[in-house]
């Protein structure tokens, strides 16, 4: 009886949705910068990943990671903050970090235009966001 119970109590529990929107998201990626791929910086910085806060609190992206398939990998500063409704951009070139946009630094496009998927991780590793594409017009809404 007892074992009934409890198993009544734990079912009656609460529960996250299984599909409750993360507090930070990817909401577009521009995977292939307009025109030939030249690799000059303002090329490289018209590749780039969004990203938005969807709470109502300021998040801290401290040591926060996005990669990509082939684990190129960028980590947020310990001072790095969104807050609540405000969007970054992640741009892949180089350039001056500030509270919206910030930079790779890489030489390199990182994003493929042929595919690729853009994961977003927490401090500890825990998985919070991915957006993933095909072959197409060289950006999407995730």
């Amino acid at each position: 009886m007892a074992t009934a119970a409890a198993a009544v109590a734990i079912a009656l529990l609460p529960t996250a949705p299984a599909n409750a929107a993360p507090v930070v998201q990817f909401t577009r990626a521009y995977y292939n910068s307009p025109g030939t791929d030249t690799r000059t910086n303002s090329s490289l910085n018209a590749e780039y990943l969004t990203l938005k806060n969807t709470t109502t609190s300021t998040i801290s992206l401290s040591r926060w990671t996005v990669r990509d398939k082939a684990n190129h990998v960028y980590t947020f500063a310990t001072n790095v903050t969104l807050r609540p409704g405000a969007t970054l951009w992640l741009h892949t070139g180089r350039g001056t970090n500030t509270a919206s946009h910030r930079y790779w630094n890489s030489g390199n496009y990182i994003w493929n235009n042929t595919g690729d998927t853009a994961y977003l991780r927490n401090a500890s590793g825990t998985q919070i966001d991915t957006c993933t594409w095909g072959r197409g017009s060289g950006s999407i809404a995730c």
